[in-house]
């Protein structure tokens, strides 16, 4: 009788073959960056919220909780990438696409456009 994997390791080693080691590891290291960029998006809302009066309360707690809600999701998103990816490595197969990155891109983007308007107004 063939024992059934339990843990998500088990199951991923299952699969395929081993990679290249330099892949996996590579793999490895762009999941870590991920993580490091979903850490300084906290730290950045962490930073609006004790903005203190340079932005109305409202907007500076609104934004506080985005960038926090941002950071939360691209860590999430971050080991999904992670474990799809290597996958297909293991698989041979062609590497997922980025889904974090239109969401750091445009997010980013949106969050800096609403907080340097909100700065200007409030000058």
């Amino acid at each position: 009788m063939t024992e059934i994997p339990s843990r998500w390791t088990d199951r991923l080693l299952a699969e395929g073959d081993d990679p290249d080691p330099r892949f996996t590891l590579a793999n490895e290291r762009t999941f870590l960056a991920w993580i490091r960029t979903a850490l300084a998006v906290i730290a950045g809302g962490i930073g609006v919220a004790l903005a203190g009066d340079a932005l109305a309360p409202v907007l500076r707690n609104g934004l506080a909780i985005a960038f926090s809600a941002t950071g939360a999701l691209m860590a999430a998103l971050a080991f999904r990438r992670w474990l799809r990816t290597e996958r297909a490595l293991r698989r041979a197969e062609t590497l997922p696409p980025p889904a974090l990155a239109p969401i750091m891109s445009y997010g980013l983007a949106l969050a800096a456009i609403v907080l340097l308007a909100a700065l200007l107004v409030g000058r």
